[in-house]
């Protein structure tokens, strides 16, 4: 279950479908991948991304605005390069069938207010099928979908279609399972689980963006290894 929260704004005549977590990801935060698209998060984080990946896949026309800029911010030299990286930015999926303007989105975020509570159900089987389905075809030059991304306002827009948000929801599951098996995540240190780079529009500039995803647990992370019974190292 996905709780969010559901807004109706309207900019002129038009009115919009914008949903957001209704809890804060409090220890995940994402860097503007205009310098390095770096994502790290704990295993609450990734899941709940991964869910709203999901969610976003299948709902057309929804905004799914996952506020990032203001979290818990991490310990020791992490949240330094996070600004070294280009600063903290929120996370907006939207299929490509809105047609929502990037330049749009400041007048939209400034009237979220007084969102009606919402709990959804994703469909992981179906998830899952349409992610493979995707990669089956990713390789072929005439691929049509893939993630554009588009930094704007302090935040990473991510447009397309179902096939990659699907995609992009087995990465972030991926990341949360594999991330807190490694033995460095039990010493608090940051570990590269994932990627989702893969997924975003082929660009052969070497300044193209990245988002690559990192698992960092926040304290007491002991308590949770003991408790899923993960191993000290490997995949496990």
């Amino acid at each position: 279950m996905l709780k969010l929260r559901e807004f109706r704004p309207r900019i002129g005549p038009r009115e919009y479908r914008v949903v957001q977590p209704r809890h804060p990801l409090r220890h995940t935060a994402l860097a503007d991948p205009t310098g390095y698209g770096w994502l790290v998060g704990d295993h609450d984080g990734l899941s709940r991304l991964a869910a709203l990946f999901s969610f976003a896949a299948c709902s057309r026309q929804t905004i799914v605005h996952i506020p990032l800029r203001d979290g818990v911010p991490m310990d020791g030299w992490y949240e330094q390069y996070l600004e070294i990286c280009g600063g903290r930015v929120d996370l907006v999926l939207v299929h490509q069938s809105l047609n929502l303007r990037p330049t749009n989105w400041p007048d939209l975020r400034r009237r979220l207010v007084q969102g009606t509570p919402l709990t959804v159900r994703t469909d992981e089987h179906r998830t899952a099928r349409d992610a493979a389905a995707w990669n089956r075809q990713c390789g072929h030059a005439r691929t049509p979908e893939w993630l554009h991304p588009v930094a704007h306002a302090r935040a990473l827009f991510l447009t397309e279609s179902r096939g990659p948000f699907t995609t992009a929801c087995t990465e972030f599951e991926y990341a949360a399972g594999w991330g807190p098996r490694q033995a460095d995540a039990a010493h608090g240190d940051q570990v590269l689980a994932n990627s989702i780079t893969s997924q975003l529009l082929p660009d052969p500039d070497l300044r193209r963006p990245e988002v690559d995803i990192s698992f960092k647990a926040h304290p007491p992370y002991a308590n949770f290894r003991r408790a899923h019974g993960c191993p000290r190292s490997g995949r496990g």
